[in-house]
């Protein structure tokens, strides 16, 4: 690969890069980026690559459990065919653990399935918005037919002064 310096990467640093940012080291893009020399958008890069070829690169320096849902559907995706002795050895080889897939793969099964609680809340939250929001327009419909009841009488009254004129100086 060629970057806009004219820098060329071997196959092997891509991959050895790429390597470090899964799991279990899952170093940091910028701390890889400082080791290797080679820039922290190059690193983004790969790192997505690789995640678009459906592999889990976290490359953020964090544990598993603060891994965003891509990568943890990619791990899913990686060992839904699995038995048992083939995760095993899979979660020594990537520094998980069997429990940490197992619930991931039933969040990513139950994903569309029944509301959480949080979900129920939001609801809960939006029908009151509306009603209340129906409520204040409901207000404002007779606030505004007042007041064009009332400049209404003042532009009659003001009709009727000129017509008849001020009935106060008689």
């Amino acid at each position: 690969m060629t970057g806009k310096l004219g820098k060329r990467y071997t196959k092997e640093m891509k991959e050895a890069a790429i390597k470090r940012m899964m799991p279990p080291n899952n170093e940091a893009i910028s701390r890889l980026s400082e080791e290797t020399g080679i820039t922290e958008a190059t690193l983004y890069k790969w790192r997505k690559d690789a995640r678009v070829a459906g592999t889990a690169a976290p490359g953020d320096g964090q544990g598993a459990d603060k891994w965003n849902s891509a990568d943890k559907f990619l791990i899913v995706m990686e060992t839904y065919a699995m038995n048992q002795a083939e995760l095993a050895a899979y979660c020594r080889k990537k520094g998980l653990y069997k429990e940490q897939i197992e619930a991931w793969r039933e969040a990513c099964l139950s994903a569309n399935g029944n509301e959480t609680p949080q979900t129920k809340q939001l609801h809960q939250d939006l029908k009151e918005e509306k009603r209340r929001a129906k409520t204040l327009e409901k207000d404002l419909r007779k606030k505004e037919k007042a007041l064009a009841e009332a400049a209404a009488l003042l532009l009659l009254r003001k009709k009727a002064q000129a017509i008849w004129g001020d009935q106060e100086e008689e």
